[in-house]
């Protein structure tokens, strides 16, 4: 569930303009050096176009990746000329999840609650595995941007108008966001990569057990020996559960 406090979360700090450049910086305005370059790749920047170059990064090399020296680079300008489209690290954190969410299909009015509920879960999730970083990087930031708010204003619209009460509806948004981030999450333990065969890492599990050791993981193991496991299938197993016992509030 989006946060909706302006506070900032202490999960990742704020780079310091001094530590990015050596040119002065006031007020978004940069004196920019003798770098050789033209001006013409800094004027065609734009906010889009700088939070996007650092989801293109965190999608190929980790959210550890994006600094803003690293995202100059890769954009073609000096550091400095980024904070005339972001204040900084944690307006770039922000801006990245604000496109994330925007990404993630917003309930619609024409299903019921549940079927609003598990289409919107099941969009998150597949958004979550395009961008990996995304579910750790939501859950670290304090503060949400317009397609935050419009994507938890929705949601909560829809459990409101299917009878949940303001208590139970922030509730079931909060059980429902919290399963949905922690199942990206945890996915990399118990699922294989995408170039690994699921059967041949069971069968690599259940022969590193020693013969009598841990039965009932030898016995999960065997069954995922010849039975590949499901991720999605898996996902919506819990998804029905938690939607399962929601709908008994409105019984």
């Amino acid at each position: 569930m989006p946060r909706m406090s302006a506070k900032k979360s202490g999960g990742w700090r704020d780079e310091q303009r001094r530590d990015e450049n050596p040119h002065t910086v006031d007020r978004g305005h940069v004196q920019h050096g003798a770098t050789g370059k033209s001006n013409e790749s800094r004027d065609t920047l734009n906010r889009d176009r700088v939070v996007r170059a650092a989801m293109d990064l965190a999608d190929q090399s980790g959210i550890e990746s994006v600094t803003m020296r690293v995202l100059g680079r890769r954009l073609g300008v000096e550091a400095a000329s980024l904070y005339n489209h972001v204040a900084g690290k944690d307006d770039l954190l922000d801006g990245m999840v604000d496109l994330v969410v925007a990404k993630i299909d917003l309930p619609s009015g024409d299903v019921g609650w549940q079927d609003a509920m598990r289409r919107r879960a099941v969009s998150a999730r597949e958004v979550f595995a395009r961008h990996r970083w995304a579910a750790g990087l939501i859950d670290s930031r304090g503060r949400s941007g317009p397609s935050s708010l419009a994507y938890a204003d929705r949601v909560l619209g829809v459990l409101l108008e299917a009878g949940f009460s303001p208590g139970n509806a922030a509730n079931a948004f909060l059980a429902l966001d919290s399963y949905v981030y922690g199942f990206e999450r945890q996915r990399a333990n118990i699922a294989p990569a995408e170039d690994e065969d699921a059967t041949d890492v069971a069968k690599e599990v259940l022969g590193a057990i020693p013969e009598g050791a841990y039965p009932s993981l030898a016995v999960v193991a065997m069954e995922y020996a010849s039975t590949p496991y499901d991720d999605a299938a898996a996902f919506e197993f819990g998804l029905d559960l938690i939607l399962d016992s929601l709908g008994r509030l409105l019984e």
